[in-house]
């Protein structure tokens, strides 16, 4: 692994930061309308949804209750295992309740698809996602985000809570990060 400057690294910017914001801002408006008198729980996808979490939910106009779960599928490496496992499960209890799930990227979709299963089970009035970033020609299930960010063609991307091996979240933008550094 090659990990230098971010100057060196990143080969293009796919959405900067202000096209980030303005994003964030219509998806905000569609979902106070939605669920401004559901009061649900909205849980951030870890660690990579945390920084559209924050900031999505800064913009809410109704009351909500935060949550966060943990899993891994991908380890150190680009591509995803395949196989989902919770790290941190939530700590409220979803029965009963409306539950927003924020995801910060569909790649396979294996990820959400094993979520939303999950979640199902435990009773919940409701469940709908929302994810950042899709990258519909990957799919390797039928899954589809109720709200979505952006779509986008299958690069590897990081910044805004994206990450290679840990590096590149803290990027204010999506950035195509150069094949070189991953491969």
């Amino acid at each position: 692994m090659r990990i230098t400057t971010e100057k060196n690294d990143i080969d293009s910017v796919l959405f900067s930061e202000e096209q980030i914001r303005t994003r964030l801002e219509q998806i905000a408006e569609v979902l106070t309308e939605e669920y401004r008198d559901k009061n649900p729980i909205v849980v951030c996808i870890l660690k990579g949804a945390s920084f559209f979490y924050v900031d999505l939910c800064r913009k809410l106009r109704f009351p909500i209750f935060m949550d966060f779960i943990s899993v891994s599928s991908y380890g150190a490496s680009a591509q995803s295992s395949g196989v989902v496992r919770i790290v941190k499960d939530m700590d409220k209890n979803i029965t009963g309740r409306h539950v927003l799930i924020v995801e910060d990227i569909i790649d396979s979709g294996l990820t959400l698809k094993y979520l939303k299963e999950l979640f199902a089970s435990r009773k919940p009035a409701s469940i709908k996602t929302v994810c950042f970033l899709d990258k519909s020609d990957c799919h390797q299930c039928e899954v589809v985000a109720d709200y979505c960010g952006f779509s986008i063609p299958n690069r590897f991307v990081v910044g805004y809570g994206l990450d290679y091996s840990d590096y590149y979240r803290n990027l204010p933008y999506i950035g195509v990060l150069k094949p070189e550094v991953y491969e």
